[in-house]
């Protein structure tokens, strides 16, 4: 790992330049001056970096924007024996994530100011990737009285989201409504919650191992809802974490329709089934749950097709106390900072999508979604990017990474791509060594 500090312009020369946003795929060099870019493309360093001018040769490998990641569970305040900011900085920077968006479900949870200002003075304190926080929908995550979600955006809340679904119905009419003044985005994870009390897929699985099940159903029961209210409301929607085919057939139509809704899934909704759960592998327990093949395949198509906006980590930290128990006791969630670039890239190595057609949802899609600077190469953009070799083959190893809980289901896992640095405003954060 290394973090550079020069103030020096700094050029890298023999990449390949990947830009999603506007659809740059070339072999050529990019400079950044004072943490910003000031040219890139083809025509670049041709005759050689002059003098003045740091030079690092990437190889030929990819030169990208950095990933921006919709949902981090940083648990500071309140459950750092599980994760920490810098430790979940240090996380996203070997992952070659430039910036995440903490989730708001802390202790105390960030329904109000002083919530955004302790994230944002640890994010300075810190100095590595770039955070920024939703705020609570509801104050106290419990479902009934809305935050201030004006002056919560004054200061900085980017979204909001309770981390869980709103039952109530005329809360989330007034919480759309409301976030629709401050032009804001209500993120829903959608599950009914009267339908939402089963540990795992419920199927042929579920009973055989006796465990309650969760219908996949209940998913889009809920977006179903949600939907209305946005046409009630004309609010703008995000679907955190879809992980049924039905779901997105929902969706889809809204979107034909014109509402304005996004959606983003996770990693392990697109690469893992039910059949992951084993006999009763608490690694593999997420919400929602992992759920059967033909919807796996129907979010990796989802993803494909455009209908799904972004790839986020969903990175939920748990210690083993928490996670080596009964299933139906152990938590929820899996680690992923380090596993989103490699296990999104298998998408692109089995021929299911194009690498920049991926790489949108890592960068300028989710940053879209949020209104957020950055996931792009252009000019005067920050100099936030991430170099990866493209074909390096490797092995899961959740010993080896930097996040402080070690609860991910890939194990052994093998991918095929491999962060080599990451870049913060001109200001290298992560050197793979070797």
């Amino acid at each position: 790992m290394a973090t550079n500090q020069t103030t020096q312009p700094t050029a890298y020369t023999n990449a390949r330049l990947l830009d999603p946003a506007s659809g740059l795929d070339a072999k050529g060099a990019l400079l950044v001056v004072e943490g910003r870019i000031a040219d890139l493309g083809p025509h670049l360093f041709r005759q050689g970096v002059p003098q003045g001018i740091a030079a690092i040769d990437c190889g030929g490998h990819c030169l990208a924007p950095g990933l921006i990641d919709l949902r981090v569970n940083l648990c500071e305040p309140g459950h750092e024996h599980k994760e920490t900011i810098e430790t979940a900085s240090l996380a996203a920077a070997a992952g070659g994530i430039t910036a995440m968006v903490a989730l708001p479900n802390s202790d105390p949870v960030v329904d109000d100011v002083a919530g955004l200002e302790f994230v944002a003075r640890r994010a300075r304190e810190v100095k590595l990737g770039k955070i920024y926080s939703y705020g609570t929908i509801t104050r106290r995550c419990e479902g009934r009285e809305l935050t201030e979600l004006g002056l919560l955006t004054e200061y900085g809340a980017v979204g909001f989201t309770d981390g869980r679904a709103i039952a109530d119905a005329q809360v989330m009419r007034r919480a759309l409504s409301y976030a629709r003044t401050f032009r804001q985005v209500i993120v829903q994870t959608p599950q009914e919650p009267s339908l939402s009390t089963g540990v795992m897929n419920s199927g042929e699985m579920s009973t055989r191992l006796g465990l309650a099940g969760l219908p996949p159903m209940a998913e889009a029961i809920a977006v179903e809802r949600d939907l209305r209210l946005v046409e009630m409301t004309g609010g703008r929607y995000h679907a955190a974490l879809v992980s049924t085919a039905e779901s997105l057939r929902v969706i889809g139509a809204a979107k034909e329709r014109g509402l304005p809704v996004t959606c983003d899934t996770a990693p392990h909704y697109f690469t893992l089934n039910e059949l992951a759960v084993g006999d009763y592998r608490t690694f593999a327990k997420v919400w929602p749950p992992l759920r059967s093949e033909a919807d796996r395949a129907a979010i990796a198509q989802g993803l494909a097709d455009g209908t799904i906006d972004a790839i986020a980590s969903d990175h939920s930290p748990h210690d083993q106390d928490s996670k080596r128990l009964p299933f139906a006791q152990a938590e929820f969630g899996v680690i992923g900072l380090e596993t989103l670039l490699p296990l999104s890239l298998a998408l692109v190595h089995k021929g299911e999508m194009k690498l920049l057609d991926l790489l949108a949802h890592l960068t300028c899609k989710p940053a879209a979604v949020l209104g957020l600077p950055g996931g792009r190469l252009q000019v005067g953009a920050a100099a936030d990017l991430v170099l990866f070799d493209l074909e390096a083959p490797g092995r899961v190893d959740p010993t080896s990474f930097r996040s402080k809980s070690k609860n991910s289901p890939f194990e052994e896992h093998l991918v095929q791509g491999r962060v080599l640095r990451t870049v913060v405003d001109g200001r290298t954060i992560y050197e793979a060594e070797g």
